[in-house]
């Protein structure tokens, strides 16, 4: 294959609705992230040529896969990709090896024992292979599953949320194995995923879908702590979303200066939005800290601000809080704390705190004046300043 690896484009208004550029190398794994009817599924559909859809370019290495403007469809069979579902779509009359074997009809009858043991083994499921699908257990059933689908010697690789279906301890050992296969496979590798955690532990990069439009493509930290709309933020699950007004830029400290419901916020700098501008700010929540019981001024720490104790959950050894801040008519602050020091503050709803906001955390985005994008807004409820 092409060191080009696999360049996908599609547009099409219906039956769904499909504005989507992604690319991945050989050898990279990609992950599509979005919420339920966001059409990760069905950019996977496309790609394994399942779903035809009216506009659009798939290019595989030095094969053109779709082209619609030349009239071309390659047929599944000739792209030769593997894909592993959410739910194994194992035939259960047969056994683990036959399964396997069922990718191979294109390998002399003679090779495919050997090649299916081979695949099985490598997948560690030695000795199992007379079992059928009913009596293996989920994390077995999805590596038969990634067996097949490598068997045939895919030149693209399609998960679609294929450890959704097992517990946690057997999703971490699978993570282990893609990882480990991942270094021999060069191949691109493009995986649908609801999972945040999930995506950030395997992925080279994430795209951001939803309404069948990419709205976001990086590397996967980038991503999660650089959104570059509120919209992109709230599908990240970003609850620390607000409006201020840009003060002032100070190169020299590498800071930009915000004002915040009255008060002075210093961020990294930030000096792609003009002074006067509006814009959206977010902060992870793991990076609001509880300075503790009393009020910003007695802490004399930078970014620090007053608040009240509106909710408290424990949470094992941690601690969810939601803070008023300005008053209980605005969006709440967010932050997550261990429980030691909510023991060591004496922290409980109604008492009045000072929180800090960490200045490298704080990230701007683009002011919501569009149109489209304004019930999302609403739906935050993102206010102003």
């Amino acid at each position: 294959m092409s060191e080009r690896g696999l360049t996908v484009r599609l547009r099409q208004s219906s039956p769904i609705a499909l504005d989507a550029e992604i690319s991945c190398a050989r050898g990279e794994l990609l992950a599509l992230v979005g919420p339920s009817g966001s059409g990760k599924t069905t950019l996977l559909k496309a790609i394994a040529g399942l779903l035809r859809v009216r506009s659009g370019l798939i290019n595989c290495g030095d094969e053109t896969w779709l082209d619609t403007d030349r009239a071309i469809h390659v047929s599944p069979q000739q792209r030769r990709v593997g894909v592993v579902f959410q739910q194994y779509a194992l035939f259960p009359h047969l056994s683990a090896l036959a399964n396997v074997m069922e990718a191979l009809h294109d390998v002399p009858a003679a090779e495919r024992r050997a090649r299916g043991l081979g695949w099985l083994e490598r997948l560690h499921l030695r000795g199992l292979e007379h079992r059928k699908p009913a009596q293996l257990s989920g994390g077995q059933q999805q590596r038969v599953a990634l067996a097949r689908a490598l068997a045939r010697g895919p030149r693209v690789l399609l998960l679609d949320e294929p450890f959704s279906a097992v517990d946690r301890m057997t999703r971490l050992k699978l993570y282990e194995e893609v990882a480990d296969l991942r270094r021999d496979l060069a191949m691109p590798v493009v995986m649908v995923t609801h999972d945040l955690d999930e995506a950030l532990l395997l992925a080279d990069r994430m795209s951001i879908l939803s309404d069948g439009v990419i709205l976001q493509s990086g590397l996967p930290f980038e991503v999660m702590t650089r959104p570059e709309s509120p919209r992109v933020a709230g599908l990240l699950g970003h609850r620390n979303i607000f409006r201020a007004g840009v003060l002032e830029h100070l190169p020299q400290r590498g800071a930009t200066v915000i004002e915040w419901r009255g008060h002075r916020l210093r961020a990294r700098l930030q000096s792609q939005f003009a002074v006067g501008r509006q814009v959206t700010w977010t902060i992870p929540r793991s990076h609001v800290v509880l300075v503790g019981r009393g009020t910003a001024g007695e802490s004399g720490q930078e970014n620090a601000v007053d608040g009240v104790v509106a909710q408290l959950v424990r949470l094992g050894e941690n601690a969810s809080i939601v803070v008023h801040v300005g008053g209980s008519d605005r969006p709440p602050v967010f932050l997550s704390v261990p429980m030691h020091v909510v023991r060591g503050h004496d922290i409980a709803p109604g008492a009045q705190v000072a929180l800090r906001f960490l200045p490298e955390a704080i990230h701007l985005m683009p002011g919501d004046r569009d149109p489209s994008r304004r019930a999302h807004v609403r739906a935050m409820q993102t206010d102003n300043i």
